[in-house]
């Protein structure tokens, strides 16, 4: 039913431009996510509130950009 109305699928190799503009950035969001599951507490959410979580999570952001500064 998509193709006939015109739709055509356009997936991309990593790398190669497709056109389409979907998707530019979605190896920033990726990368971000597998930095922030190094930290054990942050693979899987055991706080109940939300302020020691996000205390949590600066601090992993905080480490991040520490480790890529010192490099």
């Amino acid at each position: 039913m998509v193709w006939r109305t015109g739709i055509r699928p356009r997936i991309a190799r990593r790398g190669t431009p497709h056109g389409s503009g979907l998707g530019v950035h979605r190896w920033v969001v990726e990368r971000t996510i597998a930095l922030l599951h190094w930290f054990r507490r942050l693979r899987i959410r055991w706080e109940v509130r939300d302020d020691i979580h996000e205390a949590f999570m600066s601090l992993a952001a905080a480490i991040i950009c520490w480790r890529r500064l010192v490099r």
